[in-house]
């Protein structure tokens, strides 16, 4: 009997300190589950932030190619009437009619 008591002993003071530490992580369960909960959410809002930054610079990409296709859109339009003016003083007026021919085929 003396045997069995201190082999209960032995074996007894390493479940103690086991189950000491799975009751404290039992205890502290809603503090990892917030810690992890706000770690996510920190990530994701970090994400949030570069996905803003990313969007607010293809805006800023598309406003400047519509501006640049607007300038690109001017100057054939200057050019057409500037062919078109200069055709128009050859007396012939074949000039003029092709190239009124071939902007009609491009609208």
């Amino acid at each position: 009997m003396a045997s069995f008591s201190s082999r209960s002993t032995a074996g007894g003071s390493g479940n103690p300190k086991k189950s000491n530490f799975f009751a404290n992580a039992k205890k502290q369960k809603h503090s990892f589950i917030q810690f992890f909960a706000m770690t996510g959410i920190l990530l994701l809002s970090m994400r949030s932030v570069g996905q803003k930054y990313k969007i607010h610079g293809l805006q800023e990409d598309v406003h400047d190619l519509r501006e640049e296709h607007n300038s690109v859109t001017d100057r054939m339009k200057n050019i057409k009437r500037e062919l078109l003016d200069e055709a128009s003083r050859d007396s012939t007026g074949i000039f003029a009619a092709r190239l009124r021919s071939l902007f009609n085929e491009q609208n």
